[in-house]
């Protein structure tokens, strides 16, 4: 089949899976977000419990595959007498990912702002959150920027994994297109994908946080 009219074809299911991908990656960035500020908080904690708990957080969900993740969420858990829905399994699964990934990166960002800034901020009698609201994190924050942009392209490739919990995502329309043609399209359907994933992380994803670097740099008086 032509390229041309194979993509007349099946345009709808490009346009539908890539959408469902958008939404699915979007809420797992916020998820992600909450879970590596909180959790990185956690691990500056002077409370050697606290900082126990959050360290076994990051390594269970940095060391154990998406993939068999998705299945326990999905699969495993109705065993035990809990059903989760299938889109708010995939953005738990690649939220809780990003959020143990994403927390090393931001404590180190907080930990490489210089030391001076919070002994200036404690001489001028600031509280602890204070400290950390107005002097320490928004700094962090553009340290950190550069790791978190890469992470947030990570992710996104990520993302096609939900389609094995049967998520109408890109990689799942693609798998039915090949379906309902016996692969005779294989090539033209995984290239499209590929093309999109490209195209997104390329264009959107990695200019976007670029722009943010930027942005955010004028924000705190840091211009690079």
């Amino acid at each position: 089949m032509p390229y041309f009219e194979f993509l007349e074809t099946y345009s709808d299911f490009f346009i539908s899976g890539t959408w469902i991908s958008i939404q699915i990656y979007l809420g797992s960035v916020v998820v992600g977000t909450v879970f590596a500020l909180v959790s990185a908080l956690l691990r500056l904690s002077p409370y050697k419990s606290v900082r126990t708990i959050a360290a076994a957080y990051i390594e269970v969900f940095r060391g154990v595959s998406i993939v068999v993740q998705l299945f326990w969420m999905f699969y495993a858990l109705p065993l035990f007498g809990l059903q989760l829905e299938k889109y708010f399994t995939g953005i738990l699964v690649l939220g809780l990912t990003m959020g143990a990934y994403g927390a090393e990166i931001v404590r180190g960002g907080i930990q490489s702002v210089p030391i001076g800034q919070s002994e200036a901020s404690v001489a001028l009698n600031l509280s602890a959150r204070t400290r950390m609201q107005r002097i320490i994190l928004p700094q962090a924050v553009l340290i950190m920027l550069p790791s978190w942009g890469n992470l947030m392209v990570e992710m996104f490739k990520y993302s096609s994994l939900v389609s094995m919990i049967a998520i109408w995502d890109l990689m799942f329309r693609v798998k039915q297109i090949n379906l309902d043609t016996f692969g005779s399209v294989a090539i033209q359907s995984f290239g499209t994908a590929m093309i999109i994933y490209y195209l997104l992380s390329r264009l959107v994803i990695s200019p976007g946080m670029r722009w943010f670097e930027k942005a955010w740099a004028r924000k705190i008086g840091m211009v690079r």
